[in-house]
């Protein structure tokens, strides 16, 4: 494998528009390089028969059944509305004709 050299970081920072200093270069080289060394050890693992997955936890929707409930807060809501008619908020008209 090839080590990431100053100069890379250098030109990615600049591509990036980060000002980085003597010592941040160097630490990043030594860490890009950790994170690839990391990344060729992943590659050698078998994963052949692992199922694809996109969390590493199962998520499941819990459901329940629909049911028509009867609201008694219309009127309260209504009233926060700036403005109203009848049963309904009253908007401002957006559509021409």
């Amino acid at each position: 494998m090839t080590k990431i050299t100053k100069e890379e970081v250098k030109k990615v920072a600049q591509l990036a528009r980060l000002e980085l200093d003597v010592n941040e270069i160097n630490n990043h080289a030594e860490q890009l390089e950790k994170i690839l060394e990391y990344i060729t050890q992943l590659e050698k693992i078998d994963t052949e028969n692992v199922p694809c997955t996109t969390r590493a936890l199962e998520v499941t929707n819990v459901f329940r059944k629909d049911e028509k409930k009867k609201y008694d807060g219309t009127e309260e809501l209504l009233q926060l509305g700036p403005s109203r008619e009848d049963e309904y908020f009253k908007v401002p008209k957006i559509i021409s004709e």
